[in-house]
């Protein structure tokens, strides 16, 4: 049985950071911290400035730093979208 994972992308205003499968995703917004895993409501959150971390399959910690911008959340895809960010 696979285990059911998210669709993540990651952009910046002038370029793609980075896409791909995940089974966590962490990001700091201007309410807190917020956890992303397959399964998760819909939403839609204001990024603070911060790291959004990724957690891929295989468990490798993918370290994305971004700056002023938001995240959407619909049908176990993740859509990172900021001004500047790039991998840690």
């Amino acid at each position: 049985m696979s285990e059911k994972t998210l669709r993540v992308e990651l952009v910046a205003a002038d370029k793609a950071v980075w896409s791909g499968e995940a089974k966590l995703v962490v990001a700091k917004t201007v309410e807190g911290e917020i956890g992303l895993m397959p399964g998760h409501e819909p939403m839609l959150a204001i990024l603070a400035n911060g790291e959004v971390r990724v957690t891929k399959p295989e468990g490798e910690v993918l370290v994305v730093t971004a700056d002023d911008g938001f995240l959407s959340v619909e049908h176990d895809v993740v859509t990172v979208v900021a001004r500047n960010a790039s991998l840690a």
